[in-house]
């Protein structure tokens, strides 16, 4: 059994950053691609970024590329999440799921391409 757990949420003023990570415990992290999603209150759930077990990618969605960047480490089985020039509009829950594959594809943003999630971490940044 897969489990993962995000943390590193909080509140930031807008232009601050954070440092989100996800631990995973159970199979090796070795074994997945990572993805990060977050979902807004009222809205869908959307991608944020996706890291493959390999040297291939990673990929960001338009709303956070050249501000968020995403990395992992496998000896420690945690996979982050480096927010910078944080906005309103970055606020949301902040999950971390497992691919169902090593490698990020072209269909990573759907959240049916991922099998185990974690809990959530709020990230707050007011207006």
């Amino acid at each position: 059994q897969v489990q993962l757990v995000e943390s590193g949420g909080g509140l930031v003023q807008p232009g601050g950053s954070l440092r989100l990570s996800c631990a995973v415990s159970g199979p090796t992290l070795n074994y997945y691609a990572i993805g990060w999603f977050r979902q807004a209150p009222g809205q869908e759930r959307e991608g944020g970024s996706c890291i493959s077990s390999s040297i291939s990618g990673p990929y960001y969605a338009d709303s956070v590329k050249g501000r968020f960047t995403i990395s992992r480490d496998n000896a420690k089985n945690t996979v982050y999440l480096q927010m910078d020039s944080l906005k309103p509009e970055d606020t949301a829950v902040y999950y971390c799921a497992t691919d169902r594959g090593a490698i990020c594809l072209s269909l990573w943003e759907r959240r049916d391409e991922y099998d185990y999630w974690g809990q959530g971490t709020q990230v707050t940044v007011p207006s």
